[in-house]
């Protein structure tokens, strides 16, 4: 009589993939105040206002500046808010997304 018993073969454990990020982009236009973006990038984006200028200068300057990196879903939400922050006082301020490299 054969005792041998076999084991279930065990599957290998599956790795959680970190989700994709997203860049929020800050686009320059030549209508929103200095002010009341560095005001937005601090409200939304918890920059301290040191932080903020230099992203609003670099915006200024290059044309676009990269705020901050998110997974998807937080980047979409911050840019809508920060864009409806500026369109709610009439500026054309905007903000996109794009997925990281």
């Amino acid at each position: 009589m054969d005792t041998t018993r076999s084991r279930p073969k065990t599957k290998p454990a599956s790795k959680t993939e970190r989700p994709p990020l997203y860049k929020v982009i800050l686009l320059n236009d030549d209508f929103t105040p200095r002010d009341f973006v560095v005001s937005v990038l601090q409200a939304i984006f918890r920059m301290t206002e040191g932080e903020a200028l230099g992203v609003m200068l670099t915006a200024h300057r290059k044309g676009a500046c990269v705020v901050a990196v998110y997974t998807r879903e937080i980047a979409e939400t911050k840019a809508m808010q920060a864009t409806e922050k500026g369109r709610r006082q009439g500026y054309p301020l905007a903000f996109t997304t794009e997925r990281d490299a």
